[in-house]
């Protein structure tokens, strides 16, 4: 059994190697797109190229949904993505939101964020940024974002409490998320839980679906909604890497289902000034959020509390 760390070097470093392949290489080494070996990322990707703000060199084929699609953003928003990869979905939000909005893109492989930058350089956008960072401690000061959108990334993170727990508080009072992640239902053969490429290829890593979906409820998320939901099916040739024809057959015949789900869920419209706070409050203390890129006039708040609204 790996730990949380070595769980995230895995993962770092194989989105790093895919970050460094151009598109053509990396689609050419997954089962989705032809040739196999035991690859498995790009074997549940939608396609993006009818949606407007689309950027090819930005799609790397690595998601499970279109969670912008269901994210209900509006112009003016604060969107934040996580997991950005180079930048693909934030480019779809930004169109969304629109010149006076505002798009983060948050990633903890720093080649993700230095393909995501020069593409938002070429770009030319002005209102979208990357910042390198862990989901389970987002790099964000709280109540700041109106949506956040993310896609095929939880399942990744060893600790998802956190994860969603971190996005509850990054997002304003009656802010939501679109989120789109692999859940299952039944269980995996111990082969395919152990084996690390499964796991980094989203698979392995992924919650049964009744329990990610109680962590959203256990944590006072609103109007939980599964927008979408559409099978997984991991081709043959990519299972029996793992499995030998016996243990093929039975795990077929289990009736275990791999799914991708797009949820949709609301933040209370009075979660920032409760018991939030408090914590809101340590959390300061630790981590340096509220940054004065995000304060330049060097006013000093209360993480939580836009300045002036005598929420505290």
């Amino acid at each position: 059994m790996k730990t949380a760390q070595e769980t995230k070097d895995l993962v770092r470093a194989k989105y790093a190697e895919i970050a460094q392949q151009d598109k053509d290489t990396n689609a050419s080494s997954c089962c989705g797109a032809g040739g196999c070996s035991t690859e498995v990322y790009n074997i549940m990707t939608d396609d993006y190229t009818q949606v407007e703000g689309y950027n090819p060199e930005a799609d790397l084929g690595l998601g499970c949904g279109l969670p912008t699609q269901f994210a209900g953003i509006k112009p003016g928003d604060t969107v934040l993505d996580l997991g950005s990869g180079a930048g693909n979905d934030c480019f779809v939000a930004r169109h969304e939101a629109g010149e006076d909005g505002r798009v983060i893109g948050v990633d903890f492989t720093p080649e993700m964020i230095a393909k995501a930058k020069q593409n938002a350089v070429k770009l030319g956008y002005q209102n979208v940024e990357f910042r390198q960072g862990d989901i389970e401690a987002l790099p964000l000061s709280a109540c700041m974002v109106d949506v956040v959108v993310s896609n095929c990334v939880l399942n990744l993170v060893p600790d998802k409490r956190q994860a969603l727990a971190e996005v509850q508080r990054v997002l304003k009072p009656g802010g939501h998320f679109s989120i789109s992640d692999v859940v299952l239902v039944g269980e995996l053969p111990a082969a395919i839980q152990g084996a690390a490429e499964m796991y980094a290829g989203c698979v392995s890593g992924a919650l049964q679906e009744n329990e990610y979906l109680g962590i959203i409820r256990d944590l006072g998320f609103e109007e939980i909604t599964v927008q979408k939901r559409k099978p997984i099916v991991v081709p043959d040739d990519i299972l029996s890497n793992y499995l030998n024809a016996a243990e093929l057959a039975a795990f077929k015949a289990s009736g275990t289902g791999i799914f991708s789900i797009t949820v949709f869920a609301r933040k209370s419209s009075v979660d920032c000034c409760g018991e939030n706070m408090g914590a809101a409050r340590s959390d300061k203390q630790g981590q340096a959020r509220s940054d004065k890129a995000e304060n330049p006039e060097g006013v000093h708040a209360l993480p939580g509390c836009d300045l002036g609204s005598g929420c505290c």
